[in-house]
C-alpha cells in the first residue's frame, strides 16, 4: 500500500479516535509541520507549540480534511503554515510601532562574514528593486510581510493566481539575476 492509501487508513482511523493512528501520523508529519513552522516563525519554541496546534487541531476535527482535495501532508503543511503566519502577523501587531519589514535582520557575526553578508544584502537589496513593482510588492508582502498569498492577493484586490505567478516571476528573475553576481 502507497503512502496515500495508508494516509487515508491512518485518517479512518483517526476519525475512528484511535490514539495509536494520530501517534503514527505525527510520527511521520511532525518534522515536515516542525521545519515549516521554525522557517515562519523563526522561534523554535513557537513552533513546537504551533506543530501540537496542528496535530491537536487534527485530532479534534479529523472530517476537516478532505482527502478528495488533496493529500493529508499538504493539508497538514497549509494549516501548518496558516498557524505560523497567523502568530507572526499577531506579534507584529503587538509592537508599539511598525516600521516596515525588515528584509536582512540577523545575529552578530564574525566581522569578514558581515562584510560578505552586507554585500550580498545590498545585491539582494538592489535586485529586489529591480523587479517590476506589482512583481517586487507581492513579494515583499508574502515574504518580508508574513502573509499568506490569499491574504496578498485580498490586500492587492486581485486573483490569488495572478499573486501566486507575480511571485513565481519575481522569485525566477532574483534567481537569474543573483546568479549571474555570483551570490547564492
Amino acid at each position: 500500500m502507497g503512502l496515500q492509501g495508508d494516509d487515508a487508513l491512518l485518517h479512518q482511523r483517526v476519525v475512528s479516535g484511535d490514539e495509536s493512528a494520530l501517534a503514527e501520523l505525527y510520527d511521520r508529519f511532525s518534522p515536515l509541520v516542525f521545519g515549516l513552522c521554525v522557517r515562519v516563525t523563526r522561534d523554535r519554541t513557537i513552533a513546537e507549540d504551533i506543530t501540537q496546534e496542528v496535530f491537536l487541531t487534527f485530532w479534534e476535527r479529523p472530517l476537516a480534511f478532505d482527502p478528495e482535495r488533496g493529500t493529508l501532508r499538504a493539508w497538514l503543511a497549509t494549516i501548518a503554515h496558516r498557524r505560523a503566519v497567523d502568530h507572526v502577523r499577531a506579534e507584529e501587531r503587538k509592537k508599539p510601532s511598525h516600521l516596515g519589514p525588515r528584509l536582512f535582520e540577523r545575529e552578530p557575526a564574525p566581522m569578514e562574514d558581515s562584510v560578505l553578508d552586507a554585500e550580498a544584502s545590498a545585491r539582494v537589496r538592489h535586485a529586489v528593486q529591480s523587479l517590476p513593482a506589482e512583481q517586487r510588492e507581492a513579494l515583499e508582502m508574502a515574504y518580508w510581510g508574513g502573509r499568506t498569498y490569499r491574504q496578498v492577493a485580498e490586500r492587492l484586490g486581485l486573483p490569488e493566481g495572478t499573486v501566486k505567478s507575480r511571485i513565481r516571476q519575481a522569485l525566477r528573475q532574483l534567481a537569474g539575476m543573483l546568479a549571474e553576481e555570483g551570490v547564492r
